[in-house]
């Protein structure tokens, strides 16, 4: 009579321990035509903890933003196809994904699309990548807070999809983009003089000193006189 015993199955060794890659500080669309802008920047926010999805024009900025899902998107303006103005109305109103621009451009009319699409922030270039992760931990830290005043104690955790985000998250107002006039009085010093933004800053400055003012003040008068000449 032959042995009934079963014999135990093989043992499997356990599959090894992978640490849990640390959470990074959110994740960010990034599209600028520009190839050497759009590395730079991609490459800094990415050093700063972010991550960092990046296209080189509109079209392809959509789908990876319905693809990927980023909290937010940093925008150039002026693009070949679709402009940044274009890729942010969509993100707006198909995703609920904000928004803010960086751009070399100051005009009135820019300003005023800036403002009328509800722009997290508006950044003129040109702009160190030192000067642009601040402005995006700020955006960040703005958005959350006003989440989690929407969502309340109550906020039940809503499963990925296509549609939208929750109206509340994106009800909040904006800030007014334009709210700070230095940096926008600074573009247009930079572009009407042919200056380093340094230099287009102590211009700005000096001007103010000399008329007793206000950095601020200073540069809406700046703002004032060229929307005039615009006009």
């Amino acid at each position: 009579m032959g042995d009934n015993r079963r014999m135990p199955p093989p043992s499997v060794p356990d599959a090894p321990h992978l640490p849990a890659a640390p959470p990074g500080k959110g994740r960010v669309l990034v599209v600028d035509d520009d190839r050497l802008v759009l590395a730079t920047v991609t490459q800094g926010l990415s050093d700063a903890g972010y991550d960092v999805i990046d296209a080189d024009n509109g079209d392809d900025a959509i789908l990876l933003a319905r693809r990927h899902r980023p909290e937010l998107a940093l925008l150039d303006i002026r693009m070949p196809g679709m402009t940044g103005f274009d890729v942010a109305e969509t993100l707006r109103d198909k995703y609920g994904i904000p928004f803010m621009f960086l751009s070399a451009f100051a005009d009135e009319q820019t300003l005023a699309t800036v403002k009328a699409l509800g722009a997290l922030a508006y950044l003129v270039k040109p702009l160190e990548v030192g000067q642009i992760v601040p402005a995006v931990e700020a955006a960040f830290g703005r958005l959350r807070r006003e989440g989690a005043a929407a969502a309340g104690p109550a906020a039940v955790a809503r499963p990925a999809g296509d549609g939208p985000r929750p109206a509340a998250t994106a009800a909040a107002p904006a800030a007014d983009p334009l709210a700070d006039p230095v940096p926008l009085a600074v573009g247009v010093l930079m572009h009407r003089f042919s200056l380093t933004r340094a230099q287009a800053l102590q211009r700005l400055q000096r001007q103010a000193r000399e008329q007793g003012l206000a950095p601020a003040q200073q540069a809406e008068r700046v703002l004032v006189a060229v929307e005039q000449l615009s006009g």
